[in-house]
């Protein structure tokens, strides 16, 4: 296995740049820092890519992954229905520590796993990350760790616990925040808080006032819930598998 490309040097950035978008490419799985955890991502639209992610951690398809984006407008080549409360989260705290889940434009022919017909989007804010997506496009990505153990928030950490399942670490540094990304779920027209990270709720409302499920005003106005749909880098909530990021 070769060693992590350190991402501080500029020549180095560059040459594990070029590998780990040669990588993806070619369906292999990657391990890149991002400002909340060290995540492993793969081709969202590459089935055996995805399946190649999973393994690696040790998961089944109850538990798919989150996809990273590098750009805002990405959102609307990826969900439908996306309700207005999101965009104004995306506004607000994108890039950065906040994932959401919408439902899935179901045009598209990838599999990311059981998700029940949504995805859980997210644009992180990092330098080497958004390179990385802009040469790739889309990528799921789930936290750099084995199921059931703490999220990486290194690459030391991620080598020890993934080891040659990888085929290209990125060395950012240790993550800024080291936490995982707060999930909002708005894939019934309305919003929730699947899980609170490294963004509080307190926050999010203080940006968006309106559009959560417990406003009076949204009371019966979105469809029945559906499946929960599955989490991102860090614990499962509520019973929602782990998400990335």
């Amino acid at each position: 296995m070769r060693p992590p490309y350190v991402c501080a040097e500029p020549a180095s950035r560059e040459r594990g740049l070029a590998a780990a978008h040669s990588a993806v490419q070619r369906g292999e799985v990657v391990v890149l820092p991002t400002d909340t955890v060290y995540g492993i991502g793969a081709d969202a639209f590459s089935p055996s890519a995805v399946q190649k992610l999973l393994d690696a951690k040790g998961r089944g398809r109850s538990m798919p992954p989150p996809v990273l984006v590098p750009e805002v407008r990405t959102i609307d080549g990826l969900a439908t229905g996306v309700p207005f409360a999101v965009r104004e989260l995306v506004d607000a705290f994108w890039p950065g520590a906040l994932t959401v889940v919408c439902r899935a434009q179901p045009s598209l022919t990838w599999d990311l796993g059981d998700t029940g017909g949504t995805v859980a989007l997210r644009m992180p804010l990092h330098p080497v990350a958004l390179e990385l997506l802009r040469r790739t496009g889309p990528m799921a990505v789930s936290s750099a760790n084995l199921s059931g153990q703490p999220a990486a928030t290194t690459v030391e950490e991620a080598v020890e616990q993934l080891g040659s399942s990888v085929r290209v670490y990125l060395d950012g540094g240790p993550s800024p925040k080291g936490a995982p990304s707060t999930i909002v779920d708005a894939s019934d027209g309305t919003l929730r808080v699947l899980r609170l990270g490294a963004l509080s709720e307190e926050e999010l409302r203080r940006a968006v006032p309106k559009g959560w499920a417990d406003d009076p005003a949204e009371a019966g106005a979105g469809p029945a819930d559906e499946a929960e749909p599955a989490d991102e880098p860090g614990e499962p909530v509520d019973g929602a598998a782990e998400r990335s990021g």
